[in-house]
């Protein structure tokens, strides 16, 4: 299954080791993210590092891990799709994932109750529903 994972389900399994963590390590998903998911961990670096009293050596290790597991599309390739994104979007920190959503016809990965209620365009899924998946 091809999925458009969203940087919370990546805070999610940096923070607490269990199913997220499985889930981004499966075989059988496919998982894709826009590329400037990366400038989000540089974002929240101190925040994650401070809830998980990681090393800065062990945080990079493992994002390097799920990163081998996500392939990161540029922003040049969203933007054919962001205007129509922007309109779908509940929220604009949203729009890059809805574009990707929209560019690879696949669904969202995401625990953002807004971008699953808030629009019918793009299936969202969160991490309890993939779990059966």
């Amino acid at each position: 299954m091809d999925l458009i994972v969203d940087a919370n389900v990546l805070f999610a399994a940096l923070i607490k080791k269990g199913i997220t963590q499985e889930l981004l390590l499966r075989n059988d998903f496919h998982l894709f993210a826009p590329e400037f998911v990366l400038e989000e961990f540089g974002k929240y670096y101190d925040l994650v590092v401070a809830k998980t009293e990681m090393m800065r050596e062990e945080f990079y290790g493992v994002i390097g891990v799920f990163l081998r597991n996500v392939a990161l599309i540029p922003a040049s390739e969203l933007k054919p799709f962001l205007r129509k994104a922007a309109l779908v979007s509940p929220d604009v920190k949203d729009v890059p994932y809805v574009a990707l959503a929209l560019k690879l016809g696949a669904p969202i990965w995401s625990n953002d109750r807004a971008l699953k209620q808030g629009q019918k365009e793009v299936k969202v899924y969160n991490t309890s529903e993939l779990v059966g998946a």
